[in-house]
């Protein structure tokens, strides 16, 4: 697409989208607090799901194409940890949906735990970590925690190894002690690398204008069977096969254009 042609519709169509993303935070804020009260946390999370199914959809307002690559080689029988690179804060929309099987927890800083409505209140009451960076303990007492939860239950979480999300577009080097951490408490889990490609790009100028046409790919790499292996040892390999599915990503984006990817969701 032309690029001209492109700012422009990102200029025309961010307000609509962010009135339609507000919109649903606002609206399935109550609708949560009715279907955990009602349903417990079976109810809760179909709610919280249909959320981020909405407002994937809601980003094709702005053209944006999403697809999910290597979902079905996830295991349903054991706990999984989830490594991931963190690009934008539309990250976590795409891997709520795509991982619902695996009910995916998140670990976030303490300060998103108020405030912001229906993503505040899912991480009070989905069975997420809030972590205060500045209390070291507090972290790693709730970090195991739910690392002890997911291997109960055998479910799911995400953890952004880098830290934060990029200001650049350029991947940090991945921080072992969260993943330390949650191996403790959930022994049996399976470690997965998750590359996410593109959300950066939606939003490298904020949230105004957003970016028109482009594409996201959730990419789940070959899993790693902790074994022998140290920590450091573990999240280096998946820092490492991560950039290695970025970069080929990129490779295949320049010298020509691409079409969007709009994956039935």
């Amino acid at each position: 697409m032309n690029t001209i042609v492109a700012k422009f519709l990102g200029y025309l169509l961010t307000p609509l989208y962010l009135l339609v993303f507000g919109l649903l935070l606002v609206v399935f804020h109550p609708v949560q607090m009715i279907c955990r009260s009602i349903g417990g946390y079976g109810a809760h999370k179909k709610s919280v799901d249909m959320l981020n199914l909405l407002i994937i959809k809601s980003l094709f307002i702005l053209g944006t194409g999403i697809s999910f690559r290597g979902l079905e080689a996830l295991p349903k029988d054991r706990p999984i940890i989830l490594i991931s690179n963190h690009q934008s804060l539309f990250d976590i929309p795409p891997i709520v949906w795509g991982f619902r099987k695996h009910h995916p927890k998140f670990i976030a800083k303490i300060e998103l735990g108020k405030g912001i409505p229906s993503i505040s209140y899912n991480l009070r009451h989905g069975g997420s970590a809030l972590i205060d960076r500045g209390k070291p303990l507090q972290s790693v007492r709730e970090i195991g925690k739910l690392g002890r939860y997911i291997e109960q239950n055998r479910y799911a979480v995400v953890i952004f190894p880098e830290g934060t999300r990029t200001r650049d577009g350029k991947m940090k080097a991945f921080l072992p002690a969260g993943v330390d951490a949650l191996l403790k408490a959930s022994p049996s889990a399976l470690v997965v690398p998750l590359a996410i490609d593109g959300t950066y790009e939606l939003t490298k100028k904020g949230l105004y204008p957003m970016s028109f046409g482009v594409r996201i790919t959730l990419t789940v790499l070959a899993p790693i069977a902790p074994g022998t292996l140290t920590v450091e040892e573990i999240v280096m390999k998946a820092e490492n096969m991560i950039r290695e599915a970025l970069e080929k990503s990129g490779r295949k984006k320049t010298g020509s254009d691409f079409h969007i990817d709009i994956r039935a969701l």
